[in-house]
């Protein structure tokens, strides 16, 4: 698929993050259906967005193709450039209630823009997500949403059948935690453990790249578990 994209399975790619965007981007997923309607997991810092769309369309994908910006949380160098990408594409963006008022109000501080030495530019998120969980549908495919607040109040992970796969898109497995990010330390064990009981065979981590195979997507996913309960 060329330089600008990382095929993970026949319909999903990595085509933003580190490499190739920006390096200060976290990673950034598309997910295809067939023919019909895309969707990307996270937007990145914004400062490539030319970039990340040429890498797009390396995949086969038009941009306007892209019917969901599905985020996964609130910090920036995952939505900085959410609010530019939903207005080229016009996409619909979909995150968590908990999250949403944050990106929506251009907070720099719980969204950690102001880590980055930025300002956030507020957009609206057009899909609030509640509960634990929901489904969105994606053509002929079902994600589900699934809440594991701890890293943030709104934290999302996406769950995906991809060629029999159970692929998992769970940004920022590894926090960190900070009270100003308003992380809750006790939530965030109690989601790793269920992200541990989701048995997928391809984890899409924010910043760590992908893994594959259940023992190496276990093995990742404890590694932190034991991290958090140690501190």
């Amino acid at each position: 698929m060329g330089n600008g994209s990382v095929q993970i399975t026949d319909d999903i790619f990595q085509v933003g993050g580190s490499g190739l965007t920006d390096s200060e981007d976290a990673a950034v997923y598309l997910i295809r259906s067939g023919e019909g309607p895309s969707a990307l997991v996270d937007a990145g810092c914004g400062g490539s967005l030319n970039r990340l769309l040429k890498n797009i369309r390396s995949c086969g994908v038009k941009p306007q193709q892209i019917a969901y910006l599905l985020i996964t949380h609130c910090h920036y160098d995952h939505i900085g450039g959410a609010g530019a990408l939903r207005a080229k594409t016009r996409c619909r963006s979909v995150a968590h209630e908990l999250d949403a008022p944050y990106m929506e109000a251009g907070d720099h501080t719980v969204t950690a823009a102001s880590w980055y030495g930025r300002t956030l530019d507020p957009f609206p998120v057009d899909i609030k997500l509640t509960g634990a969980g929901e489904e969105i549908r994606l053509g002929d495919r079902i994600i589900q949403a699934i809440h594991i607040p701890g890293h943030s109040p709104g934290s999302l992970a996406y769950l995906t059948i991809s060629g029999e796969k159970r692929v998992l898109f769970a940004q920022d497995v590894h926090g960190p935690l900070a009270p100003t990010l308003l992380s809750d330390p006790s939530d965030y064990q109690r989601s790793l453990q269920h992200l541990l009981s989701l048995n997928a065979d391809i984890l899409c981590e924010g910043h760590y790249g992908v893994y594959d195979g259940q023992e190496a997507v276990q093995g990742f996913i404890e590694s932190f578990l034991a991290r958090s309960a140690r501190n």
